[in-house]
């Protein structure tokens, strides 16, 4: 385990060496270190299984440099990294990258300077830093035992599996510029999402628990929740095609929000021209009783940070409110390119997101954190069961992705678990799995929107670095289609 000491020398050290050099006008250094554990769960009741793998663990550090070079009479941007290297040498080759990859921009304006003060300090877990392979593996058990428990509690013992994983996620950041730039971070993050099926009852359900710190950490709900819902769906029916009137939990507006909402609301969506709301910004683009905006500054949530991978604080950026859309999401470079006397985006989201958490082998990208998503007008659950009458509750989807291009704002989803019939405003009927896909558009969803519920919780969608903190939305006219009626 590298210290975040250690990497504050690394890239003090290394900007003092890169400064020396004539050709460079302005650089950043950012070094990082990241373990990422995995705890797999394999159980299967009716085939002999070690039922909880031992964990998986990855390690990465290094350093990037990001730099300025004068070119003749224009500037030239560079970016190169190195691998399992904090010393001079590492930044000596990081910088000969940078300079063999650089490129004329006319966009580019300058690297990030100086913004306030970070809101968040001292949230992370050294329980998390500190934990042991045993007591890694010991949260996976936890996690079956939980789903064993429901299990066998309903008299469900045979053809029963159960899968998904445990991450613990620690990461460590530095980062120096001659901007002024000089700022460390540290954060660590426990996440669930385990899988239980009924092989006989053809039924899946899901679960998951995620937090900051491990004595809040409870994957034994995750476990519980994952074969409650496999249990509550048996006997599933069928709904005919066509428009009803649909309840998303939180797991479906999340599994929406994080493929297709959020990255339309994004300024590398609006740089490509990729997004439906393009040219929209100040107008309606939703029911006025939907707000929605990104924070990275909540403390307990795992999506925050205290800084950004460019140094900055992080902080609110209001995306959608009162119906209209406000702003999007933005990183340095964005943020200054799109800047006019009209709009002025504040980058809060430029992130070097990679597997097994912030890297620095890329440059910043843009990426939410927590994305919050709420009402004017919020109501009670069995209030907006009453608000629809009848129609589809859905519970979990998955394989959510656009369709005709991001821009069209046309998207499928299939509804695999923990779903029902509404008839006269009460649960009912299980709807039977993996039979209905949602075939809609984004715009038609913002647009038609009943009510939503106060009661929110913080949901992440699996391979997702963002929380969303979703409620319940009730929507009008959501096309729902059958599919495969050969597994009848």
């Amino acid at each position: 385990m590298i210290k975040t000491e250690d990497l504050g020398t690394a890239v003090t050290d290394a900007l003092k060496y890169i400064n020396k050099h004539k050709d460079v006008i302005d650089a950043e250094v950012f070094a990082s270190w990241n373990e990422q554990v995995i705890i797999r769960l394999n159980y299967t009741s009716d085939i002999p299984c070690n039922g909880v793998q031992e964990p998986k663990s990855i390690q990465s550090y290094g350093l990037g440099v990001l730099a300025v070079f004068k070119t003749g009479k224009r500037k030239e941007v560079g970016f190169g990294s190195v691998t399992n290297d904090l010393t001079q040498k590492g930044a000596i080759d990081a910088l000969i990258k940078a300079k063999r990859n650089k490129a004329y921009d006319t966009d580019f304006r300058t690297l990030p300077e100086p913004s306030g003060k970070p809101t968040l300090e001292n949230y992370q877990d050294n329980q998390v830093m500190e934990i042991s392979p045993e007591e890694s593996v010991n949260l996976g058990w936890k996690a079956l035992g939980g789903a064993l428990d429901a299990f066998t509690n309903k008299r469900y013992v045979k053809s029963i599996i159960i899968g998904g994983d445990i991450t613990i996620l620690k990461e460590r950041i530095a980062i120096k510029s001659t901007k002024g730039i000089d700022n460390f971070d540290e954060s660590t993050t426990l996440t669930s999402n385990i899988t239980a099926m009924i092989e006989k009852e053809n039924v899946k359900g899901t679960g998951w628990n995620i937090s900051t710190h491990l004595a809040d950490f409870k994957p034994e709900e995750a476990g519980r929740e994952a074969a409650d819902s496999a249990i509550r769906t048996i006997g599933g029916k069928r709904v005919k095609s066509g428009e009803h009137n649909v309840i998303f939990g939180n797991q479906p507006l999340a599994d929406i929000a994080s493929h297709v909402l959020i990255p339309s609301l994004n300024l590398i969506s609006v740089n490509a021209s990729n997004t439906p709301f393009l040219g929209m910004l100040g107008q309606n683009i939703a029911s006025r009783n939907l707000n929605i905006y990104d924070d990275g500054s909540i403390r307990g949530e795992i999506g925050s940070k205290k800084i950004t991978c460019e140094g900055l604080p992080t902080g609110r950026t209001d995306l959608i409110m009162n119906g209209t859309l406000v702003g999007f999401l933005a990183n340095n470079y964005l943020a200054k390119k799109f800047r006019n006397n009209i709009y002025n985006p504040i980058p809060r989201n430029g992130f070097r997101f990679s597997t097994g958490g912030r890297q620095y082998k890329i440059k910043a990208n843009v990426s939410p954190t927590n994305v919050v998503i709420e009402g004017n007008k919020e109501v009670s659950k069995e209030e907006l069961l009453n608000q629809v009458g009848d129609g589809v509750y859905t519970g979990r989807i998955w394989y959510t992705y656009p369709i005709n291009g991001l821009a069209m704002g046309d998207f499928t989803s299939t509804i695999i678990a923990d779903s029902f019939l509404i008839k006269d405003g009460k649960i009912c009927n299980p709807l039977k799995p993996n039979t209905i896909r949602i075939n809609t558009n984004i715009k038609k969803i913002l647009n038609n929107i009943i009510g939503i519920t106060k009661e929110k919780n913080s949901t992440l969608v699996w391979g997702s670095e963002e929380t969303v903190i979703a409620p319940e939305i009730a929507v009008s006219n959501v096309q729902l289609d059958n599919i495969a009626g050969f597994l009848d």
